[in-house]
C-alpha cells in the first residue's frame, strides 16, 4: 500500500511539538511496516535525516505552506494532485488541517482547539483561519486522531463529532530525556545559570502559554525566598506580545531571567534533568510535552490544573490555578523547601512518565490509520 503523509513540519533544528510527534511517530511506523511504501510531502527542502527509510520516497511541494492563504493552496490544490500523481491510497496529515479535495480516505491529527476557547490569543488571520477551517476538516475526514482524551472531549462537544470517529494517540517523550549525574547537573547551572539553582519553562512563547504570570510569581519568589535562583526560558517567541514585555519591563529581578531561544534536544534534556523544578501551566493545553520531558527526567513539575494537563501530569506534579500568581508563587518555594514533598513528586514522576511511549504511540496511530481504510 502506499501511503502519503503530510511532513511539512519536519524541519532541520525547528521540531516543535507537532513536528515531535510526526518525527517521533513516522521514524517507528516505516521502519515498523517495510512492507508498505510512505510518500512524504514536504513543502521546502528537506534534510535526509527525515528519510527514515527506504521505503520512504519524498516529495517537495509547492507552494511553501505558511499562511492561511497558502494553507488553502497547498491543502487543497498541490496535495490532491501530489496524492494521485504518487498514487496513494491513504493520506495521513498530523498538523490538524486536511483537504477539501480528496477522494482517498484521510486521518487527520487533532492537536487542540485553543481557537475557539481564546480566539483573541491568535493573530486575526490566524484565528479566522483554524476557527473555520477545522470544524470543516473534523467533519470531513474519515478518521481523527486526538493528542489526550481532553481533546477528544473537546471536538465532540465543540464540534459534534461522534467519539467513535476519533482515536486517542498520546505524545510521550524522547528518550534523551533521563535523570543525570549531580555533576552534570553542576556543570549545567555553571553554563547557563551562573551556577545557580533554577527553575525551567520549555515552550513557545505565546499567550495561552501563560508565561508572563510565570514571570509575576518568580519575581515574588525572588521577594520572598532567600536563596537565588534563575528562570531559564527555552522556546522561541510566535509574534509580538505587549502584555508580556510590560510585564518583564516591570520585573524587579528580570536580571535573574534566562532566554535561550531554541535548543537542540540534547542539550535541553541536560537543562531540564538539572532544573529544580519544571515550570508548565498554561491555561490551554491539548497535551503538554514537556510535562512527561520533565517526570521523565527526574525533575518536579508544577503544572496548570486544566484542560489536559491533569490527564497527563496525574498525581505526579504540583498543580495550580493557572491564573492565580500568588498560587504559582506558593508552589515554587513548596517544591524547593519541602524535601519531603519534592522527594515524593520526583518519584511519582518518574512512574508517571512510563505511561507515555513513543513505541506504544506509533503502534496506536498504525492501528487507527488501518481503520480509516476500512471506512
Amino acid at each position: 500500500m502506499k501511503i502519503a503523509v503530510n511532513t511539512r513540519l519536519l524541519l532541520k533544528g525547528r521540531l516543535d511539538g507537532i513536528g515531535w510527534y510526526t518525527y517521533e511517530n513516522f521514524s517507528r511506523i516505516t521502519r515498523n511496516h517495510p512492507e508498505h511504501e510512505f510518500h512524504f510531502f514536504f513543502d521546502r527542502p528537506f534534510d535526509p535525516e527525515f528519510i527514515f527509510s527506504d521505503n520512504v520516497v519524498p516529495h517537495v511541494i509547492r507552494p511553501q505552506a505558511r499562511h492561511p492563504l497558502l494553507f488553502r493552496l497547498w491543502f487543497d490544490y498541490a496535495i490532491p494532485w501530489a496524492v494521485k500523481k504518487c498514487g496513494a491510497e491513504l493520506f495521513v496529515s498530523p498538523d490538524m488541517i486536511g483537504s477539501q479535495r480528496l477522494s482517498v480516505p484521510q486521518l487527520v491529527v487533532m492537536h487542540d482547539l485553543n481557537f475557539v476557547h481564546y480566539p483573541n490569543d491568535l493573530s486575526p488571520s490566524a484565528s479566522r483561519f483554524w476557527r473555520t477551517r477545522t470544524p470543516v476538516t473534523a467533519m470531513m475526514a474519515d478518521r481523527l486522531v486526538a493528542v489526550s482524551d481532553f481533546t477528544k472531549s473537546d471536538l465532540i462537544q465543540s464540534y459534534g463529532i461522534s467519539s467513535g470517529k476519533i482515536d486517542v494517540v498520546h505524545n510521550a517523550a524522547g528518550i534523551a530525556y533521563q535523570p543525570v549525574s549531580a555533576q552534570q547537573q553542576s556543570d549545567t547551572r555553571i553554563k547557563y545559570a551562573q551556577g545557580l539553582p533554577y527553575f525551567i519553562f520549555v515552550s513557545s512563547i505565546h499567550p495561552r502559554k501563560n508565561l508572563q504570570r510565570v514571570l509575576q510569581a518568580f519575581d515574588d519568589f525572588r521577594e520572598r525566598y532567600a536563596d537565588r535562583f534563575k528562570l531559564v526560558i527555552v522556546g522561541r517567541k510566535f509574534w509580538d506580545f505587549p502584555e508580556l514585555d510590560v510585564v518583564y519591563a516591570a520585573m524587579k529581578h528580570k536580571e535573574d531571567v534566562i532566554f535561550t531561544g531554541r535548543m537542540e534536544q540534547d542539550e535541553l534534556a541536560l537543562l531540564t534533568a538539572s532544573a529544580a523544578a519544571s515550570l508548565y501551566v498554561s491555561y490551554y493545553e491539548g497535551f503538554g510535552i514537556p510535562v512527561v520531558e520533565a517526570m521523565q527526567s527526574g525533575t518536579p513539575v508544577i503544572f496548570a490544573n486544566t484542560t489536559a494537563l491533569p490527564e497527563v501530569a496525574g498525581n505526579a506534579g504540583i498543580a495550580v490555578d493557572p491564573f492565580s500568581v500568588q498560587e504559582i508563587t506558593q508552589a515554587m518555594i513548596e517544591v524547593v523547601s519541602n524535601e519531603t514533598l519534592r522527594s515524593e513528586v520526583i518519584a511519582r514522576g518518574l512512574e508517571r512518565a512510563k505511561s507515555f511511549s513513543w513505541d506504544n504511540s506509533a503502534n496506536l496511530l498504525w492501528h487507527s490509520m488501518m481503520n480509516c481504510m476500512n471506512r
